[in-house]
C-alpha cells in the first residue's frame, strides 16, 4: 500500500492477517444481527465467533494508568485480541471525538498500537483503525 503522505513510501499493514480476519467475522456478526442490537448482543456473538475460528483474546478486562506512583481505574476494553488488536464495540448514530479519544487512551495504556473502533448501528459497517506509534506517541486513523 502507498502512503497518502508520502507516495514514495511504502505502509505496512500492521497485524495485516488478524485484521483481515476480524473483518471478516465482525462483518459476519453485522450481516446476520443487522444493526438494531444491543452491545452485549453483539459481543456474545462477536466471542462466539472468535471462539470457532480459535482466535485467542480478552474480554472485558480492566487496563489500569498510573500517576506517580498512584494506579488509576477505570477503561475497561471490550476485547483484547491475540494480545495485539483493541476492539471497541459501539451501538449508536455515529463514531464521535469522544469514541477516538477513549481508544486512544486505550492504547497508551496499554502500550499497543493498533485499535478497531466498530459501530454495529451503522447501515454499513465501517470499522475504524486507529493507530498508535508506540516511539513517536502519535496516533492515525484509518478506515
Amino acid at each position: 500500500m502507498i502512503s497518502e503522505l508520502n507516495p514514495n513510501k511504502m505502509v505496512k499493514i500492521l497485524h495485516k492477517e488478524l485484521s483481515y480476519k476480524l473483518s471478516g467475522i465482525l462483518f459476519n456478526v453485522h450481516n446476520k444481527l443487522e444493526r438494531f442490537c444491543k452491545h452485549n448482543q453483539y459481543c456474545g456473538a462477536f466471542e462466539k465467533l472468535l471462539n470457532e475460528n480459535r482466535v485467542k483474546y480478552k474480554r472485558e478486562i480492566e487496563v489500569p494508568i498510573y500517576f506517580n506512583d498512584t494506579k488509576l481505574t477505570g477503561n475497561i476494553l471490550d476485547f483484547l485480541v491475540e494480545d495485539l488488536i483493541i476492539l471497541d464495540v459501539k451501538c449508536k448514530k455515529s463514531i464521535t471525538t469522544k469514541d477516538y479519544v477513549q481508544m486512544k487512551r486505550y492504547l497508551r495504556a496499554t502500550g499497543k498500537e493498533l485499535g478497531i473502533i466498530v459501530n454495529f448501528s451503522e447501515e454499513k459497517l465501517k470499522p475504524k483503525r486507529i493507530l498508535q506509534d508506540v516511539k513517536n506517541n502519535s496516533d492515525i486513523i484509518r478506515n
